[in-house]
């Protein structure tokens, strides 16, 4: 039976120029699609979905190859991070 790793990153952001709920789910839906689009990978908004300006989101990918599964985790966080309408507080990466 194979093995299969996953990377799991956690972004959380803070968006200062939204003013709503409303105005935070389109901010990130645009750059969830993208960044889904672009890795294949798997995002989601984990927490803070209460908060205009704050939000967590997790990015998710399954490889047999461990570090693999870091590199392309890693590179759709750069992506959010480069591409995101405010900024990154923290980020954490791990295999599971």
């Amino acid at each position: 039976m194979a093995t299969a790793r996953v990377a799991l990153g956690l972004v959380e952001l803070h968006l200062p120029d939204v003013g709503s709920l409303k105005g935070k789910r389109h901010v990130l839906k645009g750059l969830k699609e993208r960044v889904r689009a672009r890795f294949e990978v798997s995002v989601a908004e984990v927490d803070h979905q209460d908060v205009w300006q704050r939000a967590t989101l997790a990015v998710a990918y399954v490889s047999a190859d461990a570090r693999h599964a870091t590199e392309v985790v890693s590179k759709a966080m750069t992506f959010i991070e480069d591409n995101v309408e405010g900024r990154v507080l923290e980020t954490f990466v791990e295999i599971l």
